[in-house]
């Protein structure tokens, strides 16, 4: 219970802080992505500075395939910019097998509020949700999250489980187990979120995703620098 007690104590005093901080060392995180245990795509996220902005350009791509015949597949690219840790514009567009989604997000500083419009959601937004891309431990620390394919908003919970070991392309780390879930887990599978995350604190890195839906994915920290 103490150990605990100590992690939610740090989330929630350093969730008013700067994130994009915590990355000013690397340049390129990548991830791998599995669907039962088969290698499927990759998604990366690529870091540029100039002054006191930063950009975060992610690049997701995978095909499940099916009998060789490709069933379901992804590519996306997006972009998010930050001035002194405050996002000021994300946009995206993905192709999700014939389907086009896009999000295009601007921070309105009058009203100190996003503005979003999304192939699932147009309105405003409080300036507290963070993109749910999984290159920011931010999202271990919100409420709410904006969907980086569609838009849309979701409420979400997040519960420390434990620290544990895990092995990863050769190195062992010592991280935190996390459970993230919708508030509301009476929303359909396909729109609810149910995820694993192990995090490392020494590196501010998120290693491993995992989470059930048509399989079990999983999310690999494969490599950054």
């Amino acid at each position: 219970m103490k150990k605990i007690l100590i992690v939610i104590i740090v989330l929630l005093s350093t969730n008013v802080f700067a994130h994009t901080d915590h990355y000013k060392k690397y340049n390129k995180i990548e991830m791998d992505i599995y669907r039962n245990g088969e290698l499927i795509g990759y998604n990366y996220y690529f870091f540029t500075r100039k002054g006191n902005e930063t950009t975060v350009t992610n690049q997701i791509k995978f095909s499940v395939k099916l009998l060789g015949t490709t069933v379901f597949q992804v590519e996306g690219y997006g972009q998010e910019k930050y001035t002194n840790d405050q996002l000021i514009s994300y946009e995206s567009k993905t192709l999700q097998n014939d389907k086009q989604k896009f999000v295009t997000l601007v921070f309105d500083k009058t009203k100190n509020k996003f503005n979003i419009k999304g192939s699932s959601y147009t309105g405003e937004a409080s300036i507290n949700n963070i993109v749910g891309n999984w290159w920011s431990h931010k999202i271990l620390q919100s409420d709410s999250q904006i969907s980086p394919i569609s838009g849309s908003i979701k409420e979400q919970v997040v519960t420390f489980i434990a620290k544990e070991k895990i092995d990863l392309y050769g190195k062992t780390y010592e991280v935190d187990h996390f459970k993230l879930r919708s508030k509301d887990m009476n929303l359909p599978k396909d729109k609810r979120l149910d995820f694993d995350i192990w995090y490392d604190q020494k590196t501010s890195m998120i290693l491993r995703v995992t989470y059930s839906r048509m399989g079990n994915w999983e999310y690999r920290l494969k490599n950054f620098e």
